[in-house]
């Protein structure tokens, strides 16, 4: 089934923002990608372009939630190694083109409340991150700061291998933060 016209929008954003950021994701971009009529702009986004872009940010953190939730049961260098492996599919599918559409808000936008919102996506992800870590065995504080690391660390390096078209920094990141995990872990539960 085709997905509605702000949906499509929505999509047209998130896409903008990974590859181009906030100044790229104007309405006449999101129109062009999203096939969608001129008209609909207000009509689905009166609130103008931060409302669009705020709606780009929330599905975005919600299937980055969906993605980490998806781990719960593994180890946590298996979470670690399949948190590292989505970004890497972003890069490789995009030929290092497109990077974290909520990173890109928070580096390019001018919006305090834009960026509170980030703020907020980043947060739940690294208590997604957290809480499947702790599932896996490790200590709550323990969980907490390696879901911290993964994604400051992920992140830093998702804009690296962007900038280097490269998957070193990406690799480089995921084996340190391997080790970190088997060192957190339970010893039945390390690798």
């Amino acid at each position: 089934m085709q997905a509605g016209v702000p949906e499509r929008m929505v999509e047209g954003a998130i896409r903008l923002l990974a590859q181009h950021g906030y100044q790229a994701a104007s309405f006449g971009a999101v129109l062009e990608v999203s096939k969608a009529p001129r008209g609909s702009i207000y009509h689905h986004f009166p609130g103008g372009k931060n409302q669009l872009i705020a709606a780009a940010i929330d599905l975005a953190g919600d299937r980055a939630i969906t993605l980490v939730q998806g781990m719960r049961g593994l180890s946590a260098a298996e979470i670690v190694a399949g948190f590292v492996g989505a970004w890497r599919s972003l890069l490789q599918f995009s030929d290092f083109g497109a990077g974290c559409s909520a990173l890109a808000v928070t580096v390019s936008a001018d919006a305090p409340e834009l960026i509170d919102r980030v703020g907020a996506v980043f947060r739940s992800w690294r208590t997604a991150i957290a809480d499947v870590l702790e599932a896996s065995g490790l200590g709550a504080e323990q969980a907490r700061e390696l879901s911290m690391m993964m994604l400051a660390a992920c992140e830093g390096a998702v804009v690296l291998c962007r900038a280097e078209r490269s998957f070193e920094p990406l690799d480089i990141v995921a084996a340190q933060l391997l080790v970190l995990a088997a060192n957190a872990a339970p010893p039945d539960r390390a690798p």
